[in-house]
């Protein structure tokens, strides 16, 4: 349907109560702002939809505002059990929450997504997001969900919200830049990821990514690069991860190079992505596994300039000593250091 056939602001409203809704996407160009106001609560269709692509998609709009309060209710209870992504490369994947195609200059804020039966929220070809104040739910156990993942887009700002999933925290993949996460708890989930980089051909560079006043509790990862070991050759560079507290994290920092989820993969060669320039400052909290620092580079590829300063973790729950583990990494390491750094 039309998001914006009318001169000034736009309304879709949706007032307090529960509503089902079935896949509906808001189309532009617009003539002027939209507003996406959600006061009730809207509940997709039960069951899997293998052939949607999303619930609710916004494309083509400039000026998007979405808020309100209310909430999404993506019911993915009962759609989980149809995924079949861990075992079949070619599954037919669920349908995501909420998808924005080359939204620009918009707000999204004040808003509850639950229960997503993939990502709750998709940016692509997108520019100048603010996000913020958002919660977006789903149990540890539902396969695909991430909280908010994002490619082709750039000057993406989220900030003081909440991600509890089942998949990655926020995933920022190819050809992202200029990328702004703040004050966001996160967990559980797979953490804050960039990647996975290098699967697809024509893959693009990722570029400028602070990630700052952070919280990761319970998550399988806490900051992670991650790559497939493929000949696609692009830069992954200017990342800082900086005053981020980690609880009971599994691999609170980590490098991943043969990133490979779903063993057997097809390792071609060496990955082909280089990572450079990456800095880790005032990272603290505790690790549920042996090793802290894990940054597995690529053979062909050295990791480049990886900065390490302040860095201090305890193993949770007990007083074994924790270790970094590296490989194929060219860098500096300042201030306190532990674990101890690789020499």
């Amino acid at each position: 349907m039309d998001a914006c056939d009318q001169k000034g602001v736009s309304i879709v409203y949706i007032p307090k109560g529960v509503y089902m809704l079935g896949s509906v996407e808001f189309a532009g160009p617009c003539r002027g702002v939209t507003m996406f106001f959600m006061k009730g609560d809207l509940r997709a269709p039960r069951g899997a939809f293998l052939n949607v692509e999303t619930w609710l998609g916004f494309r083509y709009v400039d000026n998007l505002i979405m808020k309100g309060g209310g909430t999404l209710d993506g019911q993915g209870q009962s759609a989980w059990p149809f995924n079949q992504c861990h075992k079949n490369n070619n599954c037919q994947t669920l349908p995501i929450s909420v998808k924005f195609d080359f939204v620009t200059n918009s707000r999204i804020k004040s808003i509850r997504s639950i229960h997503s039966k993939n990502a709750h929220f998709s940016f692509f070809g997108c520019t100048n997001i603010n996000i913020s104040n958002v919660e977006l739910l789903a149990p540890d156990y539902s396969p695909n969900t991430d909280g908010i993942k994002m490619g082709s887009s750039s000057n993406i700002r989220i900030s003081y919200s909440k991600i509890s999933t089942g998949d990655d925290c926020i995933a920022i993949l190819s050809d992202a830049s200029n990328i702004d996460i703040s004050n966001v708890y996160c967990g559980p989930g797979h953490g804050i990821s960039i990647g996975s980089l290098g699967k697809y051909t024509n893959e693009k560079n990722v570029n400028g990514v602070s990630v700052r006043k952070c919280t990761l509790n319970g998550t399988d990862n806490g900051i992670r690069i991650k790559s497939w070991e493929s000949p696609i050759s692009i830069t992954a560079s200017n990342f800082l991860f900086q005053d981020i507290f980690m609880y009971n994290v599994r691999n609170p920092i980590i490098i991943d190079q043969t990133y490979c989820p779903h063993p057997p993969c097809n390792r071609q060669t060496a990955s082909h992505v280089q990572i450079r320039d990456v800095t880790y400052r005032n990272i603290f909290g505790t690790s549920s596994s042996e090793i802290a620092v894990s940054l597995q580079c690529s053979k062909k590829f050295p990791c480049k300039n990886i900065v390490m300063a302040d860095i201090k973790f305890g193993h949770h729950g007990t007083k074994n000593s924790l270790k970094s583990y590296c490989s194929y990494v060219n860098g500096r390491f300042f201030g306190r250091q532990y674990p101890p750094p690789c020499s």
